[in-house]
């Protein structure tokens, strides 16, 4: 066997096992969610031939022609019976594409599909496309709204960095084929994170936003928005009403913009988004959970403080640190919600929970009060009730009231 033929075993080997390798949760959690030991997609996912040219003419050392940099912030749908997540890819060359993969089991064994989504264009070409919704909407079709990123239209020659953010649209029946819409006009100058809700509200498409004034900046936006549009063919939005708000000194003081589409209950609509705020670091981003009512989808009916999840271990460390990042969660037949979650802007993860367990978390977790005396409180209100408990039983928390009030 000759070089290139053990370096081609090799290769095939190593991504065998990448692919196949067995995922474990890990051990005790927090009681609302669970995560799990491995990323379920990064970059090494990504198929041997797209990334190696396997023709020893032109390639005779086997070199990686084409290097994948990253995968995250994936769209997920449960599609034909499979866990599937429309990934954002992102190559070395930094463009960032679609690609479907696909899990029996939605915790790992996540297979690319043969080829990336080939995503027609709009009379006005995207430099970068990435971050997509996908959502089932009861209209029949499926959607996936995304950012279509170009370079600012009037920046200087000596900028090379100005970016315009608007939102695209495309949509489909098998996640193969995809139909290319105009871009979603609304009244804000950017928009990066636009979800679509799941079904009709008073006969129109409903749409969650984030207006920004700025590519990075959020300006006058005042935080997570909702407006209506008569038609997806040519989507406008003509009012953007904030739900929720940017808050001093919160996890979501600098920006924030819902994740994936709300998830139906029979308490309310839970929403996961993402929250931004400055530290000496840099941003931080973080997820965070909140409840809107059935039918007044503007009113928000709960809100816990602080963050759902933030990064943990190696989670914080890639090409853009301390980063958490989720635009797709999965809610099984039986009550179990997948979450993919990406880290630090380089590898795609999943963590588990239940309907059940997430309702009662939005619902019965305290709400922030915007202030340290607050916090304090709520932590001896908390207390109180544990002692209440505590003496009036011979269980686990009696040894804590004993300890308290030694």
């Amino acid at each position: 066997m000759n070089n290139y033929e053990k370096r081609l075993q090799g290769l095939e080997e190593a991504h065998r096992r990448l692919i196949t390798r067995p995922n474990r949760m890990e051990e005790l959690g927090n009681g609302v969610y669970e995560r799990y030991q491995y990323p379920v997609v990064t970059s090494q996912h990504a198929p041997l031939t797209w990334r190696y040219d396997f023709n020893r003419q032109t390639n005779p050392h086997l070199m990686e022609r084409f290097g994948i940099n990253a995968t995250l912030n994936a769209g997920a749908i449960k599609f034909n019976g499979k866990y599937i997540v429309v990934v954002r890819v992102e190559g070395i060359d930094r463009k960032s594409f679609f690609a479907v993969a696909e899990s029996e089991n939605g915790i790992d064994n996540f297979r690319f599909w043969d080829r990336p989504i080939t995503m027609p264009e709009t009379e006005n070409p995207s430099t970068n496309i990435y971050d997509m919704r996908v959502v089932q909407h009861e209209d029949g079709w499926i959607y996936g709204l995304f950012c279509a990123e170009r370079r600012a239209p009037n920046a200087p020659e000596s900028d090379q960095s100005s970016a315009d953010a608007q939102c695209g649209i495309a949509r489909t029946k098998d996640l193969v084929e995809w139909q290319r819409l105009a871009d979603l006009k609304t009244p804000s100058p950017q928009q990066r994170n636009v979800v679509l809700h799941p079904e009709f509200v008073n006969g129109k498409y409903a749409l969650y936003t984030r207006p920004q004034d700025g590519f990075i900046d959020a300006g006058k936006g005042g935080g997570i928005g909702f407006g209506l549009a008569d038609c997806m063919e040519n989507a406008v939005i003509k009012e953007e009403v904030v739900i929720d708000r940017r808050v001093y000194h919160t996890v979501y003081e600098a920006k924030n913009g819902l994740g994936p589409a709300p998830i139906k209950t029979e308490k309310g609509w839970l929403h996961l988004a993402h929250g931004v705020r400055n530290t000496a670091a840099g941003l931080r981003y973080v997820l965070y959970m909140f409840m809107t009512d059935l039918q007044e989808l503007t009113k928000v009916t709960h809100k816990p403080a602080g963050f759902f999840m933030a990064p943990e271990g190696q989670e914080r460390v890639g090409d853009v640190s301390n980063v958490l990042f989720s635009n797709g969660w999965i809610a099984d037949d039986d009550g179990t919600v997948f979450i993919y979650y990406a880290s630090s802007d380089t590898r795609l993860h999943v963590a588990t929970s239940t309907i059940d367990r997430l309702v009662d978390y939005v619902i019965n977790t305290p709400e922030d009060g915007f202030r340290s005396e607050n916090t304090v409180k709520t932590i001896n209100e908390i207390i109180d009730r544990n002692l209440e408990i505590a003496s009036k039983q011979n269980g686990p928390l009696s040894s804590i009231h004993h300890a308290v009030n030694a």
